[in-house]
């Protein structure tokens, strides 16, 4: 189970996006938002939300969950269907690195216990030797991705198109 986790995490959004034939590019550019929320707003939404509760560190790691992953579940909501089917093959590559990012950024987010778990794994030890070339690496597949696959209709085969 130890090596199941962190395999899960980092296949689970891939499977989403493909399935769901969400622009990769998008989700990933709204997990690192989601990250952004984390970090400057995080703190802040956790004290509003938690008072004086009890399980305080468990409603912190939910809240900071909820702050980094709610961008890019409802970008995958609302871009259902936006890449074409011939593309989809194309997307897999910026979706394996929506994978990683995701894994990367909810395993630190985890309740102690289920993060320990997925961090001793093997697997998540070959991940974070590797993490800086691989965000890197991901990082320009899908500025790549988002600049290749743009709208063509711009300027004047635009208005010839309208009319």
């Amino acid at each position: 189970m130890n090596t199941a986790l962190p395999i899960i995490l980092l296949l689970l959004p891939v499977l989403v996006i493909v399935l769901l034939r969400v622009n990769a590019a998008f989700v990933f550019l709204a997990l690192c938002l989601g990250d952004v929320l984390v970090q400057f707003a995080g703190h802040d939404a956790v004290t509003i939300f938690t008072g004086a509760s009890l399980n305080a560190h468990v409603a912190a790691s939910t809240i900071k969950l909820a702050l980094l992953l709610l961008p890019a579940i409802l970008t995958v909501l609302f871009m259902i269907k936006t890449v074409k089917q011939k593309q989809v093959l194309f997307n897999i590559i910026p979706a394996a690195g929506v994978g990683l990012l995701t894994a990367l950024l909810v395993v630190p987010q985890l309740a102690p216990g289920l993060s320990h778990a997925i961090t001793g794994s093997s697997v998540w030890q070959q991940i974070e030797t590797y993490q800086a070339g691989l965000v890197a690496i991901s990082t320009l597949v899908c500025l790549l991705f988002l600049w290749l696959l743009r709208p063509k209709h711009v300027g004047k085969e635009a208005k010839h198109h309208k009319a």
